[in-house]
């Protein structure tokens, strides 16, 4: 995909996303990402030649191999948003062969789902894509719903079925938050030892995140400090939601911050927020990687290519995108996944 493609997708945010040039943390401060990421920056890390070689499977691995940037498709959505919320728009998705297709087709790096969904096609699809097994979930059956996120396996059946990687979220913020990090970190010790990779979905989760109709699970500066947190219990690649805005402390009036952080270290344009995210990654040492979100159909595609942009430009290393992607014919989610992935072979979209 050219960029003038990609421009005439972004619409009247062209100019906005592609010309901008960040004034708060300057690039050059950046552990930028390139075909040599891992030997670079992880040869210098704790990490075994096990954990770079798993690392080195997927940053080798599809469309964007040995680029330094990563396109995950993730499909664990079918237990916290109900299978039937999540495969009914397309349900040759409840079989889990389609969805490892899907990605293979996609030109993904790797594929993030399940015990189930994985385990079920392991022995046929293991040595041809990374696996990913998301270890722990929110079920949310329970009545009345709760947000906290529990073990479904072990990091040793992770390893059995043919994975590379293990990913796990935490809920900073919840009440459960300090059981689940303590967990997590427990897990992602067992999974280095074992030789794989470690990626945390760093997600807020409390009601006293909203203040005067104003969502701050998305603020900058709280999401920021998520990543920190996640990048301290030595994830190798980082999850996170696009910032939408920031000053969640001040708003909220709780925890400690700086002014630096809203006056010099970001701004309101979105790749400037995005920036402070890779901060808080140590710099890009640990790869910022951004959600896709949901699907809301024939805005899909145009959406998908302003995150990766702007995830791109502030100093990411890809997208995790998985409703947009599976909840339509297939055909079109490989034209979609490959729009994302163009982005990131486009030389022309550069550090801002």
């Amino acid at each position: 995909m050219s960029i003038n493609k990609i421009t005439k997708l972004l619409d009247d945010k062209a100019e906005f996303l592609l010309n901008h040039v960040s004034g708060t943390i300057d690039k050059k401060t950046l552990h930028a990402t390139g075909p040599d990421f891992i030997d670079r920056v992880f040869s210098a890390t704790n990490r075994t030649p096990q954990v770079l070689r798993s690392l080195n499977s997927i940053y080798g691995n599809g469309r964007l191999a040995n680029s330094g940037y990563v396109s995950i498709l993730p499909v664990d959505q079918g237990i916290e948003h109900s299978a039937g919320a999540s495969f009914a728009p397309n349900p040759i998705y409840f079989d889990p062969e389609n969805i490892v297709k899907l990605a293979i087709e996609g030109g993904c790096n790797a594929v993030a789902s399940t015990y189930g969904v994985l385990a079920s096609v392991s022995r046929k699809y293991a040595h041809r894509i990374p696996f990913i097994v998301k270890i722990n979930h929110n079920e949310f059956i329970s009545y009345p719903n709760r947000y906290d996120q529990i073990m479904f396996g072990t990091v040793k059946e992770a390893w059995n079925l043919g994975a590379v990687a293990v990913g796990a979220t935490i809920y900073f913020g919840s009440e459960e938050s300090s059981r689940q990090i303590q967990e997590v970190a427990d897990a992602f010790e067992y999974a280095h030892e074992l030789g794989m990779a470690t990626i945390l979905w760093c997600y807020l989760r409390n009601p006293g995140f909203k203040k005067d109709g104003v969502d701050y699970h998305t603020s900058a500066d709280l999401t920021g400090q998520a990543n920190h947190l996640g990048v301290t219990i030595q994830s190798d690649i980082i999850k996170q939601k696009l910032p939408t805005n920031n000053g969640g402390y001040e708003a909220i009036k709780f925890g400690k911050t700086h002014p630096k952080v809203y006056r010099e270290l970001s701004s309101d344009h979105p790749i400037d927020l995005c920036r402070y995210q890779v901060a808080n990654c140590y710099m890009g040492r640990i790869g910022l990687i951004n959600s896709g979100g949901e699907s809301k159909g024939a805005s899909d595609l145009a959406e998908a290519v302003y995150t990766a942009v702007v995830n791109k430009r502030a100093g990411g290393q890809g997208l995790i995108s998985g409703r947009k992607a599976f909840q339509k014919p297939m055909k079109e989610g490989v034209e979609l996944l490959h729009t994302i992935q163009d982005v990131y072979l486009e030389s022309k979209i550069d550090l801002a």
